[in-house]
């Protein structure tokens, strides 16, 4: 499905400007259709040479459905194309400069409907049509609530024909801002309540006012619900500033009886006449607590990791001290394979300590656990360690076993391929997708043994690579001769479930 802009550029000459004006009306119009209760849809006239004449052509730029009532469109309706005639209202209310309605009900796809088109007005000049299409299936009795929605809809629909909604400076937080079902309350012009939904006033319980909020002044009545002096006056000056005319963006707050809310004020101005102020209001109160409990966790989680690595160091020095205390070359040897080993885990650990989604750079990581790799298998070795492509990001689970196969992998080549020192390359080589990853570690020295079998090889560092391919990774792991001369080991990871 096409875009707004791709369908902006591709049936309009419109300005950049006006493209923008656009999508600020697409990123404010849900709370049109959910005080509508209606369907709003974006007309952008199919440009034809520079004019709209009485054939015309419309597209559908954007399309939005209410939350407060059925839809009238169940399909989508983005990138169709209507003619003058099967909707004269658009072409009407972009010559007449006002909003149109339909005298009779229309019926689409066995459902009555009233459409009305809203001219959306830029600097003085038409530049789409919203057309407002209201499903009559379900009946509507009439309450308070509903008649306070859609009067405020219709000053809101007509400033959209004036051009002074919405206005630049506001939209980035539209996304975020509380909306119409999460509380409402109206405003006349002096700032008093003529209205408020249930959820508003439920929100304004929750900070602290116990009675009814229908006649009280909101701005000094919400300033001395605030705990913060700064926040309190700065709530206060918003819905004032609304009440003037000017917008704002939404402000969260805490009040006195420690309920967290959010704030939004809209001034109503219809034909540039002054007709109060729309308040929206969230009682985020429970999703704070939520996000506090998260935070607390992410870091303890974060804590846990950086205490791991300390004490897995601490082992490794133990491994190395006792190393150094030992004669048998064996013994040393075997101990040094073991620092190796707790090191690279340790590795893990502090990456992890350092992430805030339980996910590793395998990359970044293997750049420090390879030279140490080297270090351990032959102090003396002129072999050279590369890699090609790029092993990523992946998920905590995979992590360890992952680093730790790799690692065995290359000290098995390291250590094997290379007798007396000789010369040598080991090459890692990595193919990533969104359903598996393929590594292949390659070596140019001396080959595999006569009859050698994986199953039955008796080093440890083969057996802790194929446990570890086999029951952590879920993958598989070969190792062969390529016939041209050193060792290649295969090894396949899927990762579609654990990315």
């Amino acid at each position: 499905m096409s875009t707004l802009t791709e369908l902006l550029g591709e049936h309009s000459r419109l300005s950049g400007e006006a493209a923008d004006h656009l999508q600020m009306v697409v990123a404010e119009w849900q709370l049109l259709a959910d005080l509508s209760f209606a369907d709003f849809l974006l007309w952008v006239p199919v440009d034809d040479g520079g004019h709209l004449g009485d054939s015309g052509e419309f597209v559908c730029a954007a399309q939005a459905r209410p939350t407060t009532a059925p839809t009238a469109h169940p399909e989508d309706v983005v990138g169709t194309r209507f003619t003058t005639e099967d909707h004269p209202q658009l072409a009407r209310a972009m010559r007449e400069v006002r909003i149109c309605r339909e005298e009779d009900p229309h019926w689409y796809l066995d459902l009555p409907m009233r459409r009305e088109a809203i001219p959306v007005a830029f600097r003085g000049e038409v530049i789409a049509v919203l057309s407002r299409e209201t499903n009559l299936a379900a009946p509507r009795v009439p309450s308070p609530l509903e008649i306070a929605y859609l009067g405020s809809a219709a000053d809101l629909c007509q400033m959209i024909a004036d051009g002074t909604f919405p206005t630049g400076g506001t939209d980035a937080d539209v996304h975020t801002s509380p909306r119409v079902g999460d509380g409402l309350i109206r405003l006349d012009t002096g700032g008093g309540v003529v209205f408020a939904s249930p959820n508003g006033l439920s929100a304004y319980h929750r900070m602290g006012h116990e009675s009814d909020l229908v006649g009280a002044r909101l701005a000094p009545l919400t300033r001395s619900l605030i705990r913060d002096p700064f926040d309190a006056t700065e709530v206060s000056h918003r819905i004032l500033d609304a009440l003037a005319g000017k917008p704002s963006s939404r402000i969260e707050v805490d009040s006195r009886r420690g309920a967290v809310v959010l704030f939004r004020a809209l001034p109503l101005r219809p034909s540039g006449q002054p007709a109060g102020a729309l308040v929206l209001v969230r009682d985020v109160t429970e999703v704070k607590r939520r996000d506090r409990a998260l935070l607390s966790k992410d870091a303890t989680i974060r804590e846990i990791h950086h205490r791991v690595k300390n004490n897995l160091q601490t082992v490794a020095a133990l491994l190395r001290l006792q190393s150094r205390r030992t004669p048998s070359p064996e013994a040393k040897q075997a101990l040094g394979e073991s620092v190796r080993r707790v090191a690279s885990i340790a590795m893990v650990h502090e990456a992890l300590s350092m992430s805030v989604d339980e996910r590793v750079d395998l990359d970044k990581l293997l750049d420090n656990v390879l030279p140490m790799v080297g270090e351990v298998a032959t102090a003396e070795s002129q072999v050279r360690l590369a890699r090609t492509g790029s092993f990523g990001v992946v998920a905590a689970e995979i992590a360890t076993p992952l680093v730790m196969v790799i690692a065995e992998l290359v000290q098995n080549a390291l250590g094997h391929a290379f007798p007396d020192s000789r010369p040598g390359t080991v090459e890692i080589l990595v193919e990533r997708s969104a359903r598996r990853m393929d590594v292949l570690i390659r070596d140019d020295g001396r080959g595999l043994p006569p009859g050698f079998s994986l199953e039955r090889a008796e080093g440890l560092g083969l057996q802790i690579a194929r446990t570890l391919v086999e029951s952590e990774l879920r993958g598989s792991l070969s190792l062969r001769g390529p016939g041209t001369g050193g060792t290649e080991a295969a090894l396949r990871i899927p990762l579609s479930r654990r990315l």
